[in-house]
Order: C-alpha cells, then structure tokens, then sequence
C-alpha cells in the first residue's frame, strides 16, 4: 500500500513537468482518476482535485519516523510555496493524506491554517485528516 496525498482547489493547477526534481510534484504518482473522484465525493469540498507528493504522501505525525515526519514537513512548505502563486486572497486549498483505496472512509480529523502564518514544527497533521490552508 501508499500513502498517497490530495489537494483540492477552486482553481486549475498546472501538473509538474515529468522531469521534474522538485520534493513536490502535482500529478499522479500512486492514485488513479476513481481515487481523485473518491477523495473529491468524501473529503474535499472543491471542484479540482490532484494527488501531491514524491515517492511517499504527507504524514506530519508523533506516530511518523523521524526521517518521513521531517521530509513531510519540507514537502509542506514547499506545496505552500507552490500554491501561494495560484490563489487570492480569500482563497484557500485542502490538503488530505491518506492510504490508497481508503479515500472514502471516515476522516479522523480537520485542521485550518493560514497559508504563510503557521509553525511547522508545532502542527501535526497524521494521515486521513482535512487541512484546509487559508490565503
């Protein structure tokens, strides 16, 4: 199984270029098009949805390894970076983690933060929990 993560937002996001060494690629990885629509049915509230990430999905948790628990949190604030360029302000996108092919069950949790104004070493955000990231 993967850990597979999921924006969703009101806005078209451009996929990242296939040679692209970026920590942060949008575009599929692990996901195909009935987990994107799963994820979008039962979790996000917006019309676009894209599977983030590189080789592993966000995991931001006590219960994560050190190594996976801090390459989440530069995969963050790089996904921030990212998305900052596409939305105004009012805006926001939805971040969602969770294990391929368990995109429709119960979510364990919901967070909201602003988008450049939160402590990465003091947020935990474990797979199956809703962040929402405000402009």
């Amino acid at each position: 199984m993967s850990l597979a993560s999921y924006i969703g937002c009101k806005v078209e996001v451009p996929l990242s270029d296939e040679d692209s060494n970026d920590i942060i690629i949008i575009g599929n990885c692990f996901s195909d098009e009935s987990h994107r629509i799963a994820v979008r049915e039962h979790q996000l509230t917006t019309p676009y949805v894209y599977e983030v990430s590189t080789d592993w999905g966000i995991n931001i948790s006590e219960y994560t390894n050190e190594s996976v628990r801090n390459e989440s949190k530069q995969k963050l604030i790089r996904l921030c970076e990212i998305m900052d360029e596409f939305l105004v302000k009012g805006d926001y996108f939805e971040l969602y983690s969770c294990w391929v092919g368990e995109e429709d069950e119960e979510r364990e949790g919901e967070l909201t933060l602003q988008l450049k104004n939160f402590d990465i070493d003091k947020i935990s955000i474990p797979e199956k929990t809703l962040v929402r990231f405000e402009k």
